[in-house]
C-alpha cells in the first residue's frame, strides 16, 4: 500500500464482519490507510468465499471487498477464540462487526465491555434493522433492507412487479456509509479522546436516499409509484436508444439543459411551446416529450446522437457494461485499479471511491486465504510464541495457514 499522505495511515481495524456489508466498511477504511485485520471462521471462513459468481473456485465479490486485508482465522464461538479477539481489540482503533444485536453483548464483547477496558476504541456495528427498535433482533440481508426501504417498490416500470437490484446495493451503500461514520468518530476521539459506538441498520442508507418518497407522502398524502427509467421529478429524462440498437441516457433535469437539448435536436420552437417550456408544463405533457426525444435519439447512431448532445452540453451518457467501461479512457485513467496475483490473471475492478490530493492510493496485491496472517498478527502484533499458537490451532481456536 502506498501510505504516503494516506488520511488513515496509523489506524487499525479489527472486522469481525463478513458477507458485504461490513466488509465494504472495512475496504473503505483500508482503501485510505487502515491496516485492516480480518477475522474469519478458521476453516469456513466468510461466507462470501462461497459466493457466486465466482472464477477458478475464486469468489468475485469476495476478492473485491477484501484484497489487501490480513485474514486471521478464529472460532468466535470458542470462548479461548474470543480472548484472542479482545487481545486485538485492545490493539485497535476501530472494531467492526455485523453479528445479529446481542450476540456481542452475550459474548461480553459489547460496545460498553469493550470500552470500559479501551475508552478510546471506536466499534462500528452493522445489522439488518439497527441496534434499536422492536424489528432489531430481526436478521437481515440486503434484499430485506432494499424492500422494507421502499426502493423496491419504486424501482421498475408501472406494469412490473417491485424490483430489486441485481448486486448488493443496500449493502454497499450501507458499507460506505458505515465507513462515513467511522471516520467522524475517529475525527471526534481526536477532539475529544473518547471513542464512541456507530450503530447502522442496512435499510436506514438506502431509506435516507428515498426520502423524497416519505417526505411526499407525509406532507400530501400521495404514495409515489414506479416510473421506469422517468424520474417523476423532471422531464426530459430517460434512457433512449439509438438507431444502431446503443442506448444512451439523457438528463435534462433544469431549465438551461432543456433548453439546450431543443436546440441540440435542432427544435428550438419547442422553447415557446407552452406544452414544453418549463418543467412543470413537460411533465404534465411527460409523454409527448419523451416521444418527441425518443425519435430524434432513433434517428443517429449512439456515437453521433452523443456527439450532438457533447457539442451543446446536454448531459448524457452511453449505458455502459463491463465491457465499455473497461475500454473507456476516462475509467481507465481515473477509476478502474488492477487486483494482482490471483487466478483472474490481469484482473480489473474499481478503486477507491474518491480521490484525495497527495495520496496515490492502495495496491491491490491478491486475496487472502483464510486464516493466511494468523501467525503473522498473533506472533508479530499480539506477541504470541509459536508454540502457543500452535497449542490453539491444535484445539481449533485459531488456524494456522
Amino acid at each position: 500500500m502506498s501510505s504516503q499522505h494516506a488520511p488513515l495511515a496509523g489506524i487499525k481495524v479489527v472486522e469481525l464482519g463478513s458477507m458485504y456489508a461490513a466488509p465494504t466498511a472495512g475496504r473503505m477504511l483500508r482503501d485510505f490507510g487502515a491496516d485492516v485485520v480480518k477475522v474469519e471462521d478458521p476453516t469456513s471462513g466468510d461466507f462470501a468465499r462461497q459466493w457466486q459468481p465466482a472464477h477458478e473456485g475464486l469468489a468475485i465479490g469476495f476478492s473485491r471487498l477484501n484484497s489487501g486485508k490480513r485474514s486471521v482465522g478464529i472460532d468466535m464461538r470458542q470462548e479461548e477464540g474470543r480472548a484472542v479477539a479482545k487481545e486485538l481489540i485492545r490493539g485497535a482503533d476501530v472494531v467492526i462487526e455485523n453479528f445479529r444485536p446481542g450476540r456481542m453483548e452475550a459474548w461480553g464483547m459489547g460496545y460498553e465491555q469493550l470500552s470500559a477496558e479501551h475508552p478510546r476504541l471506536v466499534m462500528t456495528r452493522v445489522s439488518g434493522f439497527g441496534q434499536t427498535g422492536p424489528y432489531s433482533e430481526r436478521p437481515g440481508f440486503g434484499t430485506v433492507a432494499e424492500t422494507a426501504s421502499g426502493y423496491a417498490f419504486l424501482n421498475g416500470w408501472p406494469d412490473t412487479p417491485p424490483t430489486a437490484p441485481p448486486f448488493g446495493f443496500a449493502d454497499s451503500i450501507a458499507g460506505i456509509s458505515a465507513a462515513f461514520g467511522t471516520s467522524m468518530a475517529l475525527f471526534r476521539r481526536e477532539l475529544s479522546g473518547q471513542g464512541s459506538e456507530v450503530d447502522v441498520a442496512l435499510y436506514e442508507p438506502l431509506m435516507f436516499i428515498l426520502g423524497d418518497a416519505v417526505l411526499n407522502y407525509t406532507a400530501s398524502g400521495t404514495i409515489m409509484q414506479r416510473h421506469g427509467n422517468a424520474s417523476g421529478a423532471a422531464s426530459p429524462r430517460g434512457i433512449y436508444e439509438a438507431a444502431d440498437g446503443g442506448w444512451l441516457s439523457i438528463a435534462a433535469s433544469n431549465q438551461s439543459i432543456a433548453m439546450r437539448l431543443f436546440e441540440a435536436m435542432g427544435r428550438p420552437d419547442l422553447k415557446d411551446d407552452e406544452r414544453f417550456a418549463t418543467n412543470t408544463a413537460r411533465m404534465t405533457n411527460n409523454e409527448a416529450m419523451q416521444q418527441i426525444v425518443i425519435d430524434w435519439v432513433k434517428s443517429y447512431p449512439r456515437d453521433k446522437a452523443l456527439e450532438i448532445l457533447d457539442q451543446h452540453e446536454v448531459v448524457a451518457a452511453a449505458v455502459n457494461d463491463a465491457k465499455d467501461v473497461t475500454e473507456d479512457p476516462h475509467f481507465s485513467e481515473r477509476t478502474l485499479v488492477e487486483l494482482a496475483n490471483t487466478v483472474f490473471g490481469q484482473a480489473l475492478m474499481p478503486g477507491p471511491i474518491l480521490h484525495v490530493k497527495d495520496y496515490d492510493g492502495p495496491v491491490y496485491d491478491g486475496v487472502p486465504t483464510v486464516g493466511q496472517h494468523t501467525r503473522q498478527v498473533l506472533e508479530g502484533d499480539l506477541g504470541l510464541s509459536p508454540e502457543r499458537i500452535a497449542e490453539l490451532a491444535g484445539r481449533g481456536v485459531v488456524s494456522e495457514a
